[in-house]
């Protein structure tokens, strides 16, 4: 019995850590499409077939529920998706809506009209592809009114935390978060819109400065998907938990056990 988390490669693992501690009663098969990470500098219908096949794959395996746990993937690929079918009883969700619920003082499933908020700036952090699409500012707009959204493409920050840089990755963080302040001095809040990006909270926060409330997403959508298994408890369905890639097997094994701390061991997918 697993339910399956997606992301182009090992950004997802924030979000799986959240909810396994979360939910550690349930397991999960992660899946990484390291072989074409990163997403962020891809076209929305490359993004869409990616992000496709590697759903299917996860189905095929005995996954009813996917999780896509890459903002990217869930701004370009699955609205599309939804729109296209999924097949009976099988289920796949995106990760950035539990987080504005929180951002727009939201409970979960709450669908009345949008309404006034207490934060009005915010700055949005992501990958090219996600601030193209717009996601993001459409799923706010469904939810609230009044709210001045400034978002930041951080081209690199991705490929940097992959390669294990980080000293690039924070000199990146640090570059993105000056440019964003040239366009909004003074956001109230600022939104981690990539699963990597938690790796580097503490630097985008240092940067925003203390007064800025960052929301990241791992305790959000464990949150939210706790909710949603205890009302949909058939929907973890009858795979077997674990780790697979498309990329090479050891090497994304050595970068996931730096990134969790803990020994994790893909296997080619």
């Amino acid at each position: 019995m697993a339910v399956g988390i997606f992301d182009s490669g090992l950004g997802g693992l924030t979000v799986l850590d959240a909810v396994q501690k979360r939910l550690p009663d349930v397991d999960f098969l992660y899946y990484a499409d390291s072989a074409h990470a990163p997403y962020g500098v891809r076209d929305a219908e490359n993004i869409h077939e990616l992000t496709r096949h590697a759903v299917n794959d996860l189905w095929n395996r005995g996954c009813e529920l996917v999780i896509l746990a890459c903002n990217t993937a869930s701004a370009a690929a699955l609205r599309r998706m939804q729109e296209e079918g999924v097949p009976e009883g099988k289920r796949v969700l995106g990760v950035f809506v539990p987080l504005i619920e929180a951002l727009t003082e939201r409970q979960w499933g709450d669908n009345s009209p949008p309404r006034e908020v207490a934060i009005k700036h915010v700055a949005l952090f992501a990958t090219p592809a996600t601030v193209s699409s717009r996601a993001f500012q459409r799923e706010l707009a469904f939810r609230a009114i009044g709210v001045d959204v400034e978002a930041q493409a951080c081209g690199g920050v991705v490929d940097a935390i992959e390669d294990g840089d980080m000293i690039l990755a924070e000199a990146l963080v640090r570059s993105h978060v000056d440019a964003l302040k040239r366009k909004m001095p003074e956001p109230q809040a600022a939104i981690l819109g990539c699963t990597h990006y938690p790796l580097m909270a503490d630097t985008f926060q240092a940067a925003l400065g203390p007064t800025v409330q960052v929301f990241s997403q791992g305790t959000l959508v464990a949150e939210s998907l706790a909710d949603y298994l205890q009302r949909h408890p058939k929907m973890q369905g009858n795979a077997e938990g674990g780790f697979l890639t498309t990329g090479k097997p050891e090497f994304v094994s050595d970068r996931a056990t730096q990134f969790l701390r803990r020994q994790i061991k893909f296997q080619a997918a």
